[in-house]
């Protein structure tokens, strides 16, 4: 008995030679498919920068562990004051009245479970009022200078609203 081929597999040199790009293309987005892109999602991935909530206690102790890295500084305790707290310019319509008055109402999303929330259009910053720093290196010239420009650096208080003094 003579096993009969079917007319494709005689001529498989002249398909590979056709279509032999089409196949590599193939070939190669199958082997990118199956590549890991090294992205893991992590469960406590933290809010992006807009989302987050500005808590003064959590800037004091960041603050505080940088300053202590600085060359001299030593142990160092920061206190920060507020001008004015970080807040969120809503969006907004206006509604114009015959009298020519106008009267401005926040603009609200539903959420489907019957509740609504407002639209943000900016959230600012807080503003800084001042900054007393106390570390053990307060008194060297160099220390001060160097957390001095720092706070400036990380608060936006110019030298005038920052105290720098020696503790023990």
């Amino acid at each position: 008995m003579k096993l009969k081929l079917p007319p494709w597999s005689q001529n498989w040199g002249s398909f590979l030679k056709k279509y032999q790009y089409v196949l590599l293309v193939a070939l190669v987005g199958a082997v990118l498919l199956l590549l890991p892109t090294g992205e893991r999602p992590e469960p406590d991935t933290p809010a992006p920068a807009s989302e987050q909530i500005f808590r003064l206690d959590d800037l004091e102790e960041r603050l505080e562990q940088a300053l202590s890295r600085i060359e001299g500084a030593g142990t160092v305790h920061a206190v920060l004051t507020l001008k004015s707290g970080s807040r969120q310019i809503l969006a907004q319509t206006i509604e114009r009245e015959s009298g020519g008055g106008s009267t401005y109402a926040p603009v609200t999303v539903g959420r489907g479970t019957g509740s609504q929330e407002v639209v943000p259009l900016q959230t600012l910053a807080p503003e800084f009022q001042g900054a007393l720093i106390v570390c053990q290196g307060g008194g060297d010239p160099a220390v001060r200078l160097n957390v001095l420009q720092a706070v400036s650096a990380l608060t936006g208080l110019g030298a005038d609203k920052i105290s720098i003094c020696q503790g023990g």
